[in-house]
């Protein structure tokens, strides 16, 4: 495989969990204006999403999701770590470091494969400003 599939189903993989966080998490809040900012957040992560899916079928290849333990594990996570606490102030505090996360992980991607091809390390930089935007985003709901 080479460093452009490579890079792509890495940032089809972030995106999918982007995309499945924030619609469990939509569906946890109870909050009308942060169910606003995380629609927007979804939306973007699917646009992504759908991009890399995309991308991937031109040349070819099949997208790597993220297999069915992490899918689970995660969405377990989520429920307990909301069950007591579903103010934005908590979840925004979830979000924060999961972007962060991703943050210190796609720049990593970035400068491993720096030679990828143009249009892939766009999606990539797209993907990394959506994150470091959701940290920005999410700091104003903390309490």
């Amino acid at each position: 495989m080479n460093g452009n599939v490579e890079l792509l189903n890495y940032i089809h993989q972030n995106a999918e969990m982007g995309k499945n966080t924030i619609g469990q998490l939509i569906g946890i809040s109870e909050e009308e204006e942060y169910k606003k900012l995380l629609q927007t957040l979804l939306q973007e992560y699917k646009s992504i999403y759908d991009r890399t899916d995309k991308k991937l079928k031109e040349v070819n290849k099949v997208a790597k999701n993220i297999n069915s333990f992490s899918k689970a594990s995660t969405y377990i996570m989520i429920n307990l770590k909301t069950l007591t606490n579903k103010t934005p102030s908590h979840i925004s505090e979830m979000l924060i470091q999961g972007s962060t996360m991703g943050i210190i992980d796609l720049t990593k991607k970035l400068k491993e494969y720096a030679d990828a091809d143009q249009e892939i390390l766009a999606l990539a930089n797209q993907l990394l400003k959506l994150e470091q935007n959701n940290v920005e985003e999410c700091k104003k709901f903390l309490q």
